[in-house]
């Protein structure tokens, strides 16, 4: 049996994850117009700007005592997803 205090944490994180759910939903609007100011497909993956985002979310996860492995991977899923949805969703040539 699960005892009265994880449930109302388990409570307090399908909050966040609802404020999480908004903020994927702002990032993709986001990405939309991205898509639509890129000119070729080849366009979509930017390794080097991959790099930079990689590196400051680690350095930054850091200074917010975030362990950076978490964070690591959350993003780098985020950014596979992104790119996913990026091809899915290119009309140009």
């Amino acid at each position: 049996m699960i005892n009265k205090q994880i449930l109302r944490i388990r409570k307090d994180l399908d909050k966040l994850d609802n404020k999480l759910l908004e903020i994927i939903k702002k990032r993709v609007m986001l990405v939309d117009l991205v898509i639509k100011n890129k000119k070729y497909k080849k366009d979509i993956v930017d390794k080097k700007r991959i790099s930079v985002i990689l590196k400051n979310i680690s350095k930054k996860s850091r200074a917010k005592k975030i362990d950076p492995k978490v964070t690591n991977r959350i993003w780098n899923s985020m950014i596979k997803a992104f790119i996913d949805y990026e091809y899915r969703n290119f009309k140009k040539k």
